[in-house]
């Protein structure tokens, strides 16, 4: 009887997040799946239609668009925020002169809205107006390049001002990670003779894998959601050759009114999302056992 009054006590106290989870979380999802797999325009009754959406976004080659800028900035938010995070969390968390002024001025970006974002860096990598080609034409260049609104350089632009807003929040978690661990096994291996990047490699980095893991899955399911950046910077333009998935997915539904074929790409970007980020932590998490 003890057992189940404990039990009874455990389910009342997870209930409200169980029942807020349901409906903002596993409804959304629900529903979104059922209605991409209809015809429906927001009025009327919705109409069973198959397939037809995912069929129609196999031929949509703004959508294979989209997916490529999307894939272009989850290249680059990997291989260049997490390791750029970390290196950046090792320096704060030395004997750095001005470290204790440097660790809030990184961290914030990360409490900027992203719409914010967007527009502090429109002044600075607009094309006619903003500073970095101003920067370059002082030095003789007379056209600088598209840095956004162009057919080639606008992911990349996007790519690097996420990294920018981002980076001070991963540091955050990876400088956290850093003080939690061992004192005492790092002054055992420096008495052993062991060199900082000895220590970085050998010590630092293996018991940081979970660390690792969290912010990695973070930085995969962040990417899938930038909206407010591409939306600032470039509207998804120039002919939507800049849009992400989100952001294709917020034209598709609420400027074409195309609601199923909204809810089709919002299921896919979904599934992208989720597993991406399990075979990510898989792969992190085989490692680490092999290890």
């Amino acid at each position: 009887m003890n057992w189940l009054s404990r039990r009874r006590h455990f389910t009342l106290m997870i209930a409200p997040a169980f029942i807020l989870y349901t409906m903002y979380m596993v409804y959304p999802i629900v529903y979104s799946i059922y209605y991409s797999f209809t015809d429906f325009d927001g009025v009327s009754s919705a109409k069973f239609a198959g397939a037809s959406h995912y069929r129609e976004m196999v031929q949509d080659t703004i959508f294979w668009t989209s997916m490529r800028n999307t894939g272009i900035i989850l290249g680059i938010a990997v291989l260049l925020l997490i390791p750029l995070g970390f290196l950046l969390a090792v320096l704060l968390s030395g004997n750095v002169k001005g470290s204790a002024i440097m660790r809030p001025l990184v961290f914030a970006p990360a409490i900027v809205a992203p719409i914010l974002v967007g527009l502090i860096w429109i002044f600075i990598l607009d094309p006619k107006i903003g500073l970095v080609n101003a920067f370059l034409q002082s030095l003789g260049i007379a056209a600088g390049p598209m840095w956004i609104g162009g057919s080639t350089l606008s992911p990349y632009s996007i790519a690097f001002v996420f990294l920018w807003q981002q980076i001070g929040f991963l540091v955050t978690i990876f400088y956290a990670g850093l003080r939690m661990l061992p004192r005492d096994v790092m002054e055992a291996s420096a008495l052993d003779g062991a060199s900082r990047i000895q220590q970085l490699r050998y010590i630092q980095i293996p018991m940081l894998q979970e660390t690792f893991g969290i912010v990695t899955a973070l930085v995969v399911t962040n990417v899938f959601k930038i909206f407010e950046l591409v939306f600032a910077l470039t509207g998804g333009g120039p002919v939507h050759l800049s849009e992400v998935m989100v952001s294709y997915m917020y034209h598709i539904t609420f400027t074409q009114l195309q609601y199923s074929y909204g809810m089709a790409l919002a299921v896919v970007i979904f599934l992208f999302g989720a597993v991406v980020s399990a075979l990510t932590l898989f792969g992190l998490r085989r490692r680490a056992t092999a290890r």
